[in-house]
């Protein structure tokens, strides 16, 4: 039976430490889910760096964010990596329905036996076409995503290798771009479903001294940015397909 949307409780893991970036943030999640921001919790981990790995289980799906402010593979300066890491894997072997973007789509390759790298030069920045996989056929969010669809992509850390319960779903030349754990309700995407074109400017305009080189090099990426509507859909998909129509039941 299918769940009432604005009955939906979600809760967001988020890996933020500025206010405004974090308001920004839950807003753009309630947006493309449609959901009101108030049936979405905020755990932060810069508040919260200690939490249990069952945190999410009275909620109906888990959403995880991005971070400019932490790096998956420093544990020991951000511990709260771990505490992370242990969700993850335990609401993959719980089939709670998990939607995990870039810092969590890394955590999560982490958490379930991947491989996660760094790239200090010439990495993904500003919006990227995305390929897709031929598995995507038969996949709940992406089987009516064109191929070659843009999306926001800024991030220094990838997955050099998936873990080996995961089936990949999109890429791009630089690194593997989406996954699902084989037989869960659990997605993790190396780009930024919950950001549009306008957030992108907004958001690397605030974080321009850690991404790019100077003020000429900014603008040069932004003069570039396309608009991406397939990429903002995905989250929908999930809410309605996953969470209110529960396709993952019936596979």
């Amino acid at each position: 039976m299918a769940t009432k949307r604005h009955m939906l409780k979600l809760l967001l893991l988020q890996i933020r430490n500025d206010e405004q970036v974090c308001n920004e943030e839950l807003a753009s999640f309630a947006r493309f889910c449609d959901v009101n921001i108030e049936q979405i919790d905020v755990l932060n981990v810069f508040e919260t760096p200690n939490f249990s790995e069952y945190v999410a289980d009275e909620y109906d799906g888990l959403l995880v964010g991005g971070a400019s402010d932490a790096n998956v593979l420093m544990p020991e300066k951000y511990p709260f990596v771990m505490d992370c890491q242990l969700l993850l894997a335990h609401c993959a072997e719980q089939a709670k329905p998990v939607f995990a973007s870039c810092f969590g789509f890394q955590l999560a390759v982490l958490a379930l036996g991947g491989e996660i790298q760094h790239k200090e030069n010439d990495y993904e920045m500003g919006t990227v076409p995305i390929s897709l996989e031929y598995s995507v056929w038969q996949d709940s969010i992406f089987r009516d995503t064109p191929d070659n669809f843009y999306a926001v992509s800024v991030h220094k850390q990838y997955a050099a290798r998936l873990p080996k319960s995961c089936i990949s779903l999109a890429y791009t030349d630089q690194c593997i771009h989406a996954f699902k754990v084989e037989g869960k309700p659990f997605w993790g995407f190396q780009f930024h479903p919950e950001v549009d074109k306008k957030t992108l400017v907004e958001r690397l305009t605030f974080y321009k001294n850690k991404y790019t080189e100077n003020d000429n090099h900014l603008e040069l990426v932004l003069a570039t940015a396309e608009e991406t509507p397939q990429s903002n859909a995905l989250l929908g998909k999930f809410v309605q397909r996953i969470l209110i129509d529960q396709e993952h039941l019936e596979s």
